[in-house]
Order: structure tokens, then C-alpha cells, then sequence
């Protein structure tokens, strides 16, 4: 190795003493060990760019409402299982502002976060039907869910939507739905790793065909309305948030407060149940629910089996952010718009450098800048890739964990990177470049 910012010794032996064999098929969490140990030798800091945690602060208007609620004492009672009726009633009141979607505040159940919402969906969705034992994964997507389904032994099949998007998305779902195996589908939307957002069109396609095939969409909503080219800030004033609840009554919508509400670390979401699929009888639940009735095996199903209610005060702590949005009081994307800036910068910055963007279009358009981007560099797969960047303070993932068939790319989180670092992050790169530049 060349004179590098990490001392190379130091990052050589963490790597040899890790146990792992790519650094490709690496998990989130085993990256951000492996940092941890380099920058605690080491004592330089890395530009962390491998996990999708908040780099905002937390509105005071949740703070104080859960501040408010834990000197009420709500912390030394069990919240009920279905959520406390203020996020309920705030939910209902926000999808409606910002979706366009009418939907009954007892179908809106909390959840600690939407891992769980997910987890909770696979168990109820994925078992419903017993001749549909396999979930589809539109890939690429965030590699948890895969492990959710392999901790529970739920069978999944999965595809890089990237070649199939706009029309084509049509015949590559029907050739999935049509073997008859799938119970849902679940995908997120704007998407992680890429960025990349599903249009009307394609939610159209999607919905019809859960219609057509009669299973249930999972819409993962991590990063609501933060594809920031449109303006999406004003309650109840279109362009909307787009969903497929505009096509199909078989969906969960999967609510986060983590990114968009920077509220990560008290772990609550939403799940949203469309009202025809809570009520919906599916005999084959029975095998593991005491009622075939799809929401009840749900809520006190599968989430009571999970955790038995979700954080107590960060339940009023989310909703009073929630109707702070709804009343037009809280710009809740303004208020996460930085990320935009960072990454138009960081991409530039990449792209100066001899990297290129690894998924770039929405269809016919670039793709966005926001939360995510994703890039390559020649003449390197994405695990090799990562363990080059780690020799100059530089972090990510690879693509190939996410189920993307770009195996020469990785995923950049921009959360951590302030625009303070930009000019040093700058350097880092074009010393990289220098190094690894094939003339």
C-alpha cells in the first residue's frame, strides 16, 4: 500500500483479525465493528458512510411531547398492543395530508420501528395462504429483511427491478406471480440502496397485479416523501407521497419516524393496514393464530408474540410531530432537506474522482439526490472496493448484500457526513484516485 491517511499496518491486521472472508458479503453491523476497531487504534476519524442513521437532530416538538408524557408517569404503565389513540388519530390525520388516503385510525397500529412492522408482516402475510409460501423482494433493498425472512424460515425469491423499469416491470412481476407460490410483495419506495422511486405507473402495475394474483404489498415507507425533486411539504395539497393504496385495497404501508422525523433511536413506527385486508378471514391463519381474522392474528397476533406494545412515550413524542405536520406547523422535509445538499455534493465529489453512479436513472430521468446514493469504481468489485476505501477513513456497503446484480458497486449513506467534512472527504478521494488511477 502507498502512504495512506489509516496507518495500512493497523487496518491489514483488523481485517486479517475480523474473521471474514469478503468483505462483499459483509452485514451492516459486522462494517461498522470493523470501523469501530480501526478508528479505536488508530484514533482517526472515518467518513462513515455504511449504516442509514439520523445526522439531524430531533424536532423539540417531539422531544417536549415525550418529555410531557414520561412526567405523567406513562412509563410505569404497559402501553395497550394496538397504540395509544393520539398516534392512531395523528396517523390517520398525516396519511391523509400527505397520501391523499382515507384510513381509519384503528387500522394504524404502532410498531418499534418498521423493522418490526416488517418482521410482523412476514409472520401474518407470509403465512395467510398456506399454498403461498414465498415472499418476493423487489431488490434492490435493505439485506435485514432477507434475514427476517430466514430467521423465520419463509422461503423468498427477489430480482434487480433496475432492468425492469416503467413497462417492463409488468411482465417480470406477472412471471413471479403468475408460478402462484407468492404471498407478498415488498419493496421500498424512494428505495434503499439506490434512490431510485417508483412511478404511478409502476404502482399502478403493482397494485393491479396483487389484485389480479391476490397477494398483499408491502410498501416500505422509511423515507417518506423525501424524494426531494418534488415538493411534497404542504398537508393536504397535492403532489402527494405516491402508493400503491391507489390501486389496491391488499397493502401495509410500513411508517417510519427514523429518517424522517430523525427519531431513530426511540424506535417507533406505524404499520397501516388497509381496512379490507384487516378484515379479511384467511382460514389457513389458523395453523398458527387463535382467529383467522387477518388484523387480530396481526395485532395481537404476531406483535403481541414480538413485544407486547411499543414504546409508551415515544408514542405521544410521534404523534404530536405528526400533528404539528398535518396543522402545517412542521416542515418535516425541510427540516431533513440537508441530505439533498449532501449529496449532490458527495456525488460530485465522487464523480471528480474517477468513480461513476452505479443506478443514475429513474427510469428516463437521473435519479434524485437524497438519503442514499450509489457508486463503482473501475476495475474493482464492490468488496474489493470497500476494503480499498478503508485504508483512507472512508466506510460503505456493498451492493451485493442488498440483492443488486451490480456486484462492482456499493451504497453511500450521506446521514453521517456533515458539509463541514465535505473539503476533507474531497481529499480523501482524489488521493484515492491518485493511487489506484489506471493511466
Amino acid at each position: 500500500m502507498k502512504n495512506t491517511p489509516i496507518d495500512s499496518e493497523t487496518v491489514t491486521k483488523v481485517l486479517s483479525e475480523s474473521n471474514i472472508s469478503s468483505l462483499g458479503k459483509t452485514n451492516i453491523r459486522d462494517i461498522v465493528r470493523i470501523v469501530n476497531l480501526i478508528e479505536d487504534k488508530t484514533g482517526e476519524r472515518f467518513f462513515r458512510m455504511e449504516m442509514g442513521v439520523p445526522g439531524l437532530n430531533t424536532s423539540r416538538i417531539g422531544v417536549d411531547a415525550e418529555i410531557d408524557a414520561l412526567e405523567r408517569e406513562v412509563a410505569s404503565n404497559y402501553p395497550m398492543i394496538e397504540g395509544v389513540t393520539e398516534l392512531k388519530e395523528e396517523t390517520s390525520r398525516f396519511i391523509k395530508n400527505f397520501m391523499n388516503i382515507d384510513i381509519d385510525p384503528k387500522l394504524c397500529v404502532p410498531t418499534v420501528g418498521s423493522l418490526q412492522s416488517s418482521m410482523a408482516a412476514f409472520m401474518t402475510a407470509g403465512r395467510s395462504v398456506a399454498s403461498k409460501d414465498t415472499v418476493l423482494l423487489i431488490d434492490p433493498g435493505f439485506p435485514v429483511h432477507k434475514q427476517q425472512l430466514q430467521v423465520l424460515g419463509i422461503k423468498y425469491d427477489c430480482f434487480d427491478v433496475y432492468r425492469f423499469r416503467g413497462d417492463k416491470l409488468l411482465e417480470k412481476l406477472e412471471s413471479h406471480l403468475s408460478a402462484g407460490n407468492i404471498s407478498c410483495i415488498l419493496y421500498s419506495n424512494p428505495n434503499n440502496p439506490s434512490w431510485i422511486c417508483f412511478s404511478e405507473r409502476e404502482l399502478e402495475i403493482i397494485g393491479d397485479l396483487a389484485n389480479k394474483y391476490d397477494v398483499i404489498v408491502l410498501e416500505d415507507l422509511a423515507y417518506f416523501c423525501m424524494d426531494f425533486r418534488k415538493d411534497l411539504s404542504v398537508p393536504g395539497e397535492p403532489p402527494f407521497q405516491v402508493t400503491v393504496a391507489n390501486y389496491t385495497s391488499n397493502y401495509i404501508l410500513l411508517l417510519s419516524s427514523s429518517k424522517a422525523f430523525s427519531y431513530a433511536g426511540q424506535r417507533t413506527g406505524v404499520m397501516i393496514i388497509s381496512g379490507k385486508l384487516y378484515c379479511r378471514n384467511y382460514p389457513d391463519l389458523l395453523r398458527f393464530y387463535s382467529s383467522d381474522l387477518f388484523g387480530y392474528a396481526m395485532v395481537y397476533g404476531s406483535l403481541y408474540s414480538l413485544s407486547a406494545g411499543t414504546n409508551h412515550s415515544s408514542q405521544y413524542g410521534l404523534a404530536a410531530m405528526l400533528k404539528a405536520a398535518s396543522d402545517g406547523k412542521l416542515d418535516f422535509l425541510a427540516e431533513v432537506r440537508e441530505y439533498e445538499e449532501r449529496a449532490r455534493i458527495m456525488k460530485k465529489m465522487f464523480v471528480e474522482n474517477g468513480f461513476s453512479i452505479v443506478y443514475d436513472m429513474d427510469e428516463d430521468v437521473p435519479v434524485g439526490d437524497g438519503f442514499y446514493f450509489t457508486v463503482a469504481y473501475p476495475g474493482y468489485t464492490g468488496g474489493e472496493l470497500l476494503e480499498r476505501l478503508l485504508y483512507y477513513g472512508i466506510s460503505a456497503i456493498s451492493l451485493e448484500i442488498t440483492g443488486s446484480l451490480r456486484k462492482e458497486g456499493i451504497r453511500a449513506c450521506v446521514s453521517q457526513i456533515s458539509l463541514e467534512r465535505m473539503p476533507m472527504l474531497g481529499k480523501r478521494l482524489k488521493m484515492f484516485n491518485d493511487h489506484h488511477h489506471i493511466q
